[in-house]
């Protein structure tokens, strides 16, 4: 399998289609790894794109690191891969955690590789409730997922896909295959690299991040997100981004990279080639 190697000692795997044309690096969210960017990455390396898409550190088939559990690691292992792959002209797309991934990378490693930036359902710009963040949602809310990721995280996995990730629990008919993909690349990730993982979503501060971000960017979210609020995260966003472009997803569930695949494609695409 291919991995790079970080300067800790971390191997971080990746896959690399290559379709020929401009690369496409797909960051996926908490607590799954590449496999949930499989569909668009196999539709943009179709379509003449080179689709890449890597396991953060602590989940599916990349190294349990005990420490860089946080957003920075995370962002600097991002570089290290980009760098190692010598990508350029680069499309940054980041669903939820993996939002904030690619949000933190151009913050620093800044945008001299990167072309474009698009955030799915994304966890900036911060998600957790403080003083000069009242909207934010409350402490209480984190400190159960981590309850239940400590307690018992297969049944954890188990009630977010069966529930709030896809909408399922708003009469959402995202079949059982896809739920069950969910279980298993949650279960796939280390226990102690998922629950450091809640930390590093819900409380990192991305504001001053996305005010100096100076690529073209779209904000793609749905109003009815169960995880990521739109109220809290797209729609603030794409006040603070510089020109940015806002897709709202009319109904929208968190899990936009299954629940609605066929435009999510489309409008990469069309962004990515604009």
């Amino acid at each position: 399998m291919p991995h790079i190697t970080t300067d800790d000692g971390t191997q971080i795997f990746y896959i690399d289609w290559d379709g020929g044309g401009s690369p496409v690096l797909l960051s996926h969210g908490w607590p799954l790894n590449s496999d949930a960017w499989e569909g668009a990455a196999r539709f943009l390396s179709a379509e003449g794109h080179r689709a890449v898409a890597h396991d953060r550190r602590g989940h599916g088939r990349s190294t349990r690191s005990w420490n860089g559990n946080e957003m920075d690691t995370y962002a600097d292992d991002l570089a290290c891969l980009i760098e190692r792959l010598d990508l350029t002209d680069l499309t940054l797309v980041g669903h939820s955690t993996g939002g904030g991934e690619i949000v933190r990378y151009l913050a620093r490693h800044g945008s001299a590789r990167v072309a474009k930036l698009v955030l799915v359902s994304a966890v900036p710009p911060l998600m957790v409730h403080t003083e000069d963040n009242p909207g934010g949602l409350p402490i209480d809310v984190f400190d159960g997922i981590r309850a239940g990721e400590a307690a018992n995280r297969s049944q954890l996995y188990r009630d977010l896909a069966d529930g709030p990730f896809f909408g399922n629990n708003r009469a959402g008919d995202v079949p059982q295959g896809t739920r069950d993909a969910f279980w298993l690349q949650g279960l796939a990730s280390g226990t102690r690299n998922a629950y450091e993982c809640i930390a590093a979503f819900s409380a990192t501060d991305f504001r001053a991040d996305l005010a100096g971000i100076d690529v073209p960017t779209l904000v793609v979210h749905g109003d009815d997100d169960q995880i990521v609020p739109f109220e809290i995260s797209g729609r603030l966003t794409a006040e603070i981004v510089p020109d940015a472009q806002l897709l709202v997803y009319e109904g929208g569930a968190h899990g936009l990279p299954d629940t609605a695949r066929d435009r999510l494609h489309a409008d990469l695409l069309a962004f990515i080639e604009s």
